[in-house]
């Protein structure tokens, strides 16, 4: 029996992995780079051990590493997470010939489905439908060009090794398709070391649901319910759900059935999924990832049954606890993903220090799987994922409500994040009728990530979390306060926003404030960073995060900074028009124009990737692009001006 385990991760899957695992009595090891030193699953592991620079390319995705620290810790099995050295059939056959379990599928399973070419060929002996497409081996660019003329626009360039999104691009018309193929390869082989792509139909209105399936090495294969992953942005998922919504029981039984198939025609073993593109009551093989998934929680939730649990069990060659007919669901559940990054911005990743998170209290019916915690930095060099919540509830309807009052219990501070857009997602009419297709975010994103709360209203909380900060907490200590004090007269504060500084005047319990023109009276009392505060006679209850030179509201899933001026306070506006200027840390990857060439208004001119993603910057008006002031594969930090264009005028 396996009794000691390493995570080959970090951040939220290695916690949840050694949650199991602790659980189930193995002893746990971690491994950390430089950024994660004082990571949380570094400090919730028995033994951890560093093993490199950040970037993963130089630490978690170094096999030998890997396999050194579990050498040396005396761990008999690696838990690959997802991501990372998840899908490597070098990784999992150099674990097997160095005698450590690996807890995942053979190596000839995942090399099977790693080149999603090979995959379709497969499914396509197994009679699983597939998408019309292209999924040889050619990839010269003007044969790639030809079939996809063949195909018909529009046409999904997708990484043959990829996933997640990366190395893959819409292609609508014919004249574009040379450069976003560009792309796709640059950013595949960034990504996965292979810029090998293949070309399908691009379906304009599907639902995306997958299928869990579980496999022993006893000839055993089941699947455990579908999932609906239809709620995405940037071809990554956002909110997930099982069961999927709106499928018959014949459907559902014919899709699991499928999936089954895949699984038994490449011998699989362990957790895996099978994805669908769902068109009415027909569906296409997608991929399948020889891996646990990132939203498997809301399976776990359905069927009462710990999947890391199944993994290490089928790595002790034990056979599956339960039979196909063995297996019910039971009532709903979704998973909403926590990312830093800003919705309103294209959903741009966002790095920095996470001065203050709290979460709902967990229960039976909610769930919070999370690698980070207040003080945590979101580095650029990884994933910016904060946190998955996930909820259960006798039925859909139920579990959608409360998965909405959830993520008003989130609170964070110190980067932006899309816990408002998730809590506006998870009320609207369309999705509270039932999933809709993949292109729905894509589609409503003005609606979606629209401000809901004046911000009015916020800057009045924000005015009385910094009064009541900065009062004495006792009535006899006045000398303590930083707002002063007169004698037998009303004091008189200037609250010193950066946008525009607020009057009020403090009387014995409340204080009124001129706005728009209109006075306002209000009272509050803080404890902490809980403020409860009654506006104009109405009661308000948020979070606040009072700071030198912010103060931050958290307010019914909403956050809202606003700056402070201070004696040290410098405006650091001048980058936020500047479209050449790093929009967050990162790596230049490519100069897309010649030095001293003429540019036109939105020119793609440099390319640069951050958080496994690429970003192009564009010239913000015709000129001439003079310099750029950093060369491919520099680091540059965000706010960093890349490139300089002369207007024409000058």
């Amino acid at each position: 029996m396996l009794k000691k385990i390493l995570i080959a991760n970090r951040g939220e899957i290695a916690c949840r992995v050694m949650k199991t695992a602790k659980r189930l009595g193995l002893k746990t090891v971690a491994v950390y780079s430089d950024a994660d030193a004082n990571a949380l699953h570094v400090k919730q592991a028995d033994e951890a051990y560093h093993i490199g620079p950040a970037p993963s390319k130089d630490s978690y995705l170094v096999a030998d590493k890997i396999l050194q620290v579990a050498k040396l810790s005396g761990a008999d099995c690696v838990h690959p997470g997802y991501g990372f050295l998840s899908e490597n059939d070098q990784f999992a056959n150099a674990c097997e010939q160095a005698g450590i379990a690996f807890i995942g599928p053979l190596a000839s399973s995942i090399e099977a489905m790693g080149s999603k070419t090979r995959a379709k060929e497969i499914m396509a002996q197994a009679n699983v439908p597939l998408v019309p497409g292209y999924y040889g081996q050619k990839q010269d660019s003007d044969f790639l060009a030809s079939e996809a003329e063949k195909i018909g626009f529009p046409v999904l360039i997708k990484a043959a090794f990829g996933g997640g999104g990366k190395g893959m691009r819409v292609v609508r018309e014919s004249k574009e398709f040379l450069a976003l193929l560009d792309g796709a390869k640059r950013e595949a082989l960034a990504g996965f070391g292979n810029d090998l792509v293949l070309l399908e139909r691009y379906v304009d209105t599907p639902r995306h649901v997958e299928v869990q399936v579980f496999a022993d090495s006893h000839g055993n294969c089941v699947y455990l319910g579908d999932r609906d992953c239809s709620l995405q942005r940037r071809h990554q998922k956002v909110i997930e759900e099982a069961p999927a919504p709106g499928l018959s029981d014949a459907l559902r039984k014919e899709m699991g059935e499928a999936a089954v198939r895949c699984a038994q025609a490449i011998n699989y073993r362990g957790a895996g999924t099978v994805e669908f593109l769902l068109c009415g009551d027909e569906f296409f093989f997608m991929e399948m990832n020889t891996r646990l998934q990132v939203e498997h929680p809301v399976t776990e939730m359905v069927t009462g049954l710990d999947l890391v649990e199944w993994q290490i069990r089928v790595a002790n060659n034990l056979p599956l606890p339960l039979t196909q007919a063995d297996i019910n669901l039971t009532g709903h559940s979704f998973e909403a993903r926590i990312y830093a990054e800003d919705p309103r911005e294209n959903f741009m990743p966002f790095s920095g220090e996470l001065t203050h998170l709290s979460f709902p209290q967990e229960s039976e019916g909610v769930r919070i799987d999370t690698g980070v915690q207040s003080g945590a930095e979101i580095s650029s060099f990884y994933d910016p994922m904060i946190a998955k919540l996930i909820v259960h509830g006798p039925d859909r309807q139920t579990a959608l409500l409360k998965l909405h009052h959830a993520l008003e219990e989130v609170h964070l501070a110190g980067v932006k994040s899309n816990v408002a857009f998730l809590h506006y997602l998870a009320g609207h009419p369309t999705f509270m009728a039932g999933a809709p297709d993949t292109h729905f975010i894509d589609s409503q994103t003005q609606t979606l990530t629209q401000q809901p709360i004046p911000e009015a209203q916020l800057q009045l909380l924000a005015l009385a979390a910094f009064i009541k900060h900065a009062q004495p907490k006792t009535n006899n200590t006045a000398w303590q306060s930083t707002l002063g004090f007169r004698l037998n007269q009303v004091a008189k504060v200037i609250v010193p926003f950066v946008d525009a500084p607020i009057h009020a005047t403090l009387n014995a319990h409340t204080i009124n404030v001129t706005q728009n023109d209109a006075t306002i009276e209000l009272s509050a009392t803080l404890d902490g960073t809980l403020l409860n505060a009654v506006i104009d006679g109405k009661k308000y209850t948020a979070n606040v995060l009072v700071e030198e030179h912010a103060i931050t509201v958290m307010y019914q899933a909403y956050a809202h900074s606003f700056e402070l001026k201070s004696k040290h306070y410098i405006s650091d506006h001048e980058h936020e028009a500047a479209p050449l200027a790093a929009p967050l840390n990162g790596t230049v990857v490519k100069h897309l124009q010649a030095l001293n060439s003429p540019v036109s208004k939105g020119d793609a001119v440099v390319v640069i990737e951050a958080m496994k993603m690429e970003y192009t910057l564009n010239a913000p008006f015709d000129g001439t692009l003079t310099s750029y002031c950093f060369a491919e594969g520099s680091l540059v930090s965000h706010g960093d001006m890349l490139a300089i264009v002369e207007p024409l005028e000058s």
